[in-house]
């Protein structure tokens, strides 16, 4: 096994860890640890993704390129594993904390082993407070959320039921005075009850990625060549949105235009709000308009 799991000395262990109720006495890793001054910032969300939560996260990471940035996950099924797919090709370092042991033979999920590897290879890391052989159980995985937590400045759900293992990761990231970021999502959508609850109760709603690079405290540099090739780039449904909104519609009025063409409702919410994570259209005094 390439890049063996070995325990990190007790002075490497992150100072942000060390802060939090319960640091870890032990903690593990394989592969190169990020360097501290980095902004670590968790992105957690449900397994059971949608096409849009996906999107949203690939679109939201490949909008950090070039930023100090490390991703934070948990290498889990869904969500943490696009989010550590889309750090590697936007080339960012990304760091899986998962509910078992290190060793390759334990490591959970089986399925994201060979992602494992390759964040390894990437210059990323693995980092864990179980033993290298511990194999996941019930109640590793809330243990490790708040390892996940305590080490990032800021935390990201994108989708999550009501009552996820996610939300506990935002609730601990609350408790440890860290950010908390959340993708606003349909009404429609179960996936989507747990970030619009987390925005009512005072998480910073992100639709762009310069919304998390103002929360991590980055000066945004706009380059207008990406947002030209963007605009290049759309699909057949965003072009009719645009369109549609040649002249301001509220959200409303743009869903019933987009049904009357044949689009379902919980489509056009959806669609709607991929173009705001986009940064193509904006909501202004109740209205939709291009941006």
């Amino acid at each position: 096994m390439n890049n063996p799991v070995r325990e990190l000395p007790f002075d490497e262990i992150p100072e942000r860890l060390m802060e939090i109720p319960e640091p870890p006495k032990k903690l593990y890793t394989r592969g190169e640890m990020p360097k501290s001054d980095a902004k670590f910032l968790c992105i957690v969300g449900s397994r059971k993704y949608t096409d849009y939560g996906k999107e949203a996260c690939q679109k939201l990471i490949a909008g950090l390129k070039g930023y100090n940035i490390v991703i934070v996950s948990g290498l889990a099924l869904g969500i943490d594993g696009i989010a550590h797919r889309a750090a590697l090709d936007a080339g960012l370092t990304t760091l899986a904390i998962p509910g078992s042991g290190l060793h390759s033979s334990v490591l959970y999920p089986s399925s994201n082993r060979q992602l494992a590897e390759k964040i390894v290879e990437s210059g990323g890391a693995l980092i864990s407070e179980f033993e290298p052989m511990f194999r996941a159980t019930t109640y590793s995985f809330p243990q490790r959320n708040r390892i996940m937590a305590g080490i990032s400045h800021a935390t990201l759900i994108i989708e999550a039921e009501i009552k996820s293992g996610t939300l506990i990761t935002s609730r601990l990231a609350t408790d440890y005075n860290r950010d908390v970021m959340a993708v606003p999502g349909s009404i429609f959508s179960k996936n989507s009850e747990g970030p619009n609850m987390l925005i009512r109760l005072g998480a910073t709603p992100v639709s762009s990625s310069a919304h998390i690079l103002e929360t991590l405290g980055f000066k945004i540099e706009e380059d207008k060549t990406t947002k030209e090739l963007e605009l290049k780039n759309l699909s057949d449904d965003e072009r009719k949105v645009l369109i549609l909104i040649k002249n301001p519609l509220s959200r409303d009025e743009l869903i019933r235009e987009l049904v009357k063409s044949g689009m379902s409702v919980s489509d056009s919410s959806a669609l709607i709000s991929i173009m705001e994570i986009k940064g193509l259209i904006e909501e202004k005094m109740g209205e939709i308009v291009r941006k």
